[in-house]
């Protein structure tokens, strides 16, 4: 019986340890191809939000890729100067947002913690002009951490285009930040007033001023988060240095 016992226990961590071998060879033989689906799927969210891809449409991957590359240009933006990187280190190359050195946010209704140094931002070029600029977001909503792209207009003050693509909010409430219908009504929003100050906003019901786009039914927490997020992107402790950067070099 203590011959069986001792076998058993043998077994099972022989088991164990090879299932566990497998498991970790699994995860790092698939993480590339992990990383090359979240880039690929990075850069459909993008085309989306810049308008580069028709609602309902399908790309294949090289298509995306294709079109990516032809369309849009990264580039690193120091977000206190709002000037494009220019230190040597601070490559595309080498640019990863998890090593990004970053310090803690001011207090915000969008609950950002951290800001990071500089962070990735997209050109959409056309004829070798910037037509628009692909802002990435973040804030909390009702239930979670929204994070999402904005895109605006090479003026710096009209909004083109909103997508969330991680949240958790509410289905068919906070969740209907994913509904193009509702997405399509951000289109020429104004995101800032003559004073460069953020002042787009979601609102209870249905907007009636060029700064406002309807609120989402049932989901007046999710529709502040929205609001409290963007607003703190496009200020002072966000873009709102780049954006000025873009208006000033317009006018």
């Amino acid at each position: 019986m203590q011959h069986s016992t001792r076998s058993t226990i043998l077994f099972a961590a022989v088991v164990c340890l090879a299932c566990s071998v497998f498991v970790a060879g699994s995860a790092v033989a698939l993480r590339s191809f992990q990383q090359q689906n979240a880039t690929l799927d990075k850069q459909k969210n993008v085309l989306a939000v810049a308008g580069l891809v028709e609602p309902g449409q399908r790309l294949s991957a090289k298509d995306v890729e294709d079109r990516f590359r032809e369309s849009i240009r990264p580039r690193l933006v120091d977000l206190k100067t709002g000037a494009y990187a220019t230190d040597e280190e601070k490559t595309l190359d080498t640019y990863d947002p998890e090593k990004t050195p970053s310090e803690p946010a001011p207090p915000n209704k969008a609950r950002v913690m951290q800001l990071p140094e500089y962070t990735l931002v997209y050109q959409v070029v056309k004829d070798d002009k910037v037509e628009r600029v692909i802002l990435p977001v973040h804030g909390k909503g009702l239930w979670s951490t929204l994070y999402g792209l904005l895109a605006m207009d090479a003026d710096g003050k009209t909004i083109r285009g909103i997508t969330f693509y991680e949240h958790a909010e509410t289905p068919g409430l906070g969740g209907e930040v994913d509904n193009p219908k509702w997405k399509a009504k951000w289109d020429g929003r104004q995101a800032v007033d003559e004073k460069g100050t953020a002042v787009i906003c979601v609102v209870k019901g249905t907007a009636d001023q060029p700064y406002e786009v309807d609120g989402l039914s049932g989901a007046t927490l999710t529709s502040r988060g929205v609001t409290n997020l963007v607003q703190f992107w496009l200020g002072e402790n966000g873009f709102g240095p780049y954006l000025a950067t873009i208006r000033n070099k317009r006018e």
